[in-house]
């Protein structure tokens, strides 16, 4: 039985990076990563050589068996996604389980994610958060899942692209204009934004910009309606 390592890495700020993934990367015998040119740029900043094998969502079943056979053979490996924590909207939860199954140990190196980074400043999540990652970039489908996502009392974070989140942006004011959102663009980077507003005032501020980059994780409120309606029928019945 060997070790699988699944290493949260920085999203951006390369000053998120922990010391345990660090200790990680220069004890283990092999890399996998999502994308090996990625990843080899964040370990020569550190100046860890170590060798490197590709595991992404394209060919992740088939790179999983060769590093299972790694694994088999006494070596230890870790795993390293582009950006954040593997298998939160990014490839190795299919390396994590196949490894599992096959009696190896996977161990998890905690890092940073998108999801609990905006989550962190975003307040007023309530007691559930949902995390839904990215919503279909079809418009029907997306615009339908945003209606039963806002029609629950949870809070919810998704992540969006440059191309649509506009559209997203969109989507969310014509369903609940006064719903109270969080967008943030291009977290713990140079160019880190965070927008607090109603989805009205949010679209209109990116629908006016000439030109949208970066990466985005957007929090939706709640529904406050169907949250007072779940919490006076909870207590309906009870008595002092």
């Amino acid at each position: 039985m060997s070790e699988l390592y699944i290493v949260g890495t920085p999203i951006g700020n390369l000053g998120d990076i922990t010391f345990r993934a660090l200790e990680t990367f220069k004890s283990v015998d092999v890399i996998a990563a999502e994308d090996t040119r990625h990843t080899l740029e964040l370990l020569t900043h550190f100046e860890i050589r170590k060798p490197l094998v590709s595991c992404r969502a394209q060919n992740e079943g088939f790179a999983s068996e060769k590093i299972i056979q790694m694994l088999d053979k006494g070596q230890k490996v870790a795993y390293a996604s582009d950006a954040g924590t593997p298998g939160i909207s990014d490839p190795g939860a299919v390396l994590a389980e196949k490894a599992r199954s096959a009696g190896h140990r996977v161990i998890p190196i905690p890092g940073p994610s998108a999801f609990a980074t905006l989550a962190s400043v975003a307040g007023s999540g309530g007691k559930t958060l949902v995390f839904e990652g990215f919503l279909s970039p079809k418009p029907g489908r997306r615009r339908s899942r945003l209606r039963e996502l806002m029609g629950t009392p949870a809070a919810c974070i998704v992540y969006e692209s440059p191309f649509r989140v506009v559209k997203l942006l969109a989507d969310i004011a014509e369903i609940d204009g006064e719903r109270r959102i969080v967008v943030g663009r291009e977290l713990t980077k140079l160019h880190e934004e965070i927008n607090d507003g109603t989805a009205r005032e949010i679209y209109e501020d990116y629908s006016s910009r000439s030109k949208v980059l970066g990466e985005f994780a957007v929090f939706i409120s709640g529904n406050k309606a169907t949250s007072k309606a779940e919490n006076e029928a909870d207590g309906e019945g009870e008595t002092l």
